[in-house]
């Protein structure tokens, strides 16, 4: 399964990873939106009840979607039902441990291998600590996508890079999502670095709004992920949000894919 993201990201231009978040509005519309925008990889939010590493708007996404009763069942009905629909789009779930281990990260790992899951971020689960799931994931063929940031350092590097596949995600920013962006020349070199330590696509997000901040990003990494100004769309416009959910992707796949 992670053939799809080795694959996106071989292409010859930066991805671009697109973050809604599942039963937050008619889910299934939202993602085919995204991908019909040009988004190269789906990552679909677990919504849970404290959402640590993320802003208001990715907050106000899970209340609203735990309000309206999302179960992780039904998390992985939309994951199945969208790889059934996309077949060659790369699906990862990303969200916190407490729903993805509470039934045993063997059903969890067996469950997203059904469902065409072909990568997991887990916030709260350190590298450390990765017999909690990591294995599991890795013997059902799902990438466990790690993330590094700016206070990764030389020594702690090695430890996040082991057993991480699929790609790695630089969070760009100490603190939550959607809140700031980091300046362009921190991104530069802490990118640089991170390629100089390993042969995994390099993706960098929190704080990218704008297609010119997804542009310039894009110049120096393998891709580049926007998710709070997605999520904030769905919160606006409801269900009428596909429509702006396709533009703003639209306009990001073509400063992402222009880049170099």
């Amino acid at each position: 399964m992670t053939d799809r993201l080795s694959t996106t990201f071989a292409k010859p231009h930066p991805a671009l990873v697109c973050f809604v978040t599942a039963g937050d509005g008619d889910t299934a519309a939202n993602l085919d939106a995204l991908v019909a925008g040009g988004a190269d990889v789906i990552e679909l939010g677990m919504p849970f009840t404290d959402p640590m590493a993320d802003g208001p708007a990715i907050q106000a996404a899970n209340i609203r979607s735990l309000g309206g009763g999302t179960t992780t069942a039904d998390v992985l009905a939309i994951a199945a039902a969208f790889r059934a629909r996309h077949p060659e789009v790369p699906l990862v779930l990303m969200g916190y441990a407490n729903p993805m281990v509470r039934r045993g990260p063997e059903w969890f790992a067996v469950e997203c291998a059904k469902a065409g899951v072909d990568g997991v971020i887990c916030v709260d689960i350190p590298p450390e600590e990765d017999d909690a799931l990591g294995p599991q994931l890795r013997a059902a063929g799902i990438a466990p996508i790690r993330l590094a940031t700016p206070t990764t350092d030389a020594a702690r590097l090695p430890r996040v890079l082991a057993g991480s596949e699929g790609f790695l995600y630089y969070v760009s920013v100490a603190g939550i999502t959607g809140q700031q962006q980091a300046a362009q020349a921190s991104i530069e070199e802490a990118v640089a670095r991170l390629k100089r330590a390993t042969d995994l696509p390099v993706a960098v997000g929190f704080g990218v709004r704008t297609p010119e901040q997804a542009e310039a990003i894009a110049k120096v990494a393998d891709g580049v992920v926007v998710g709070s100004a997605l999520v904030e769309l769905v919160g606006e416009h409801g269900a009428d949000a596909p429509e702006h959910l396709r533009a703003l992707t639209a306009a990001l796949a073509e400063a992402v894919h222009s880049a170099r």
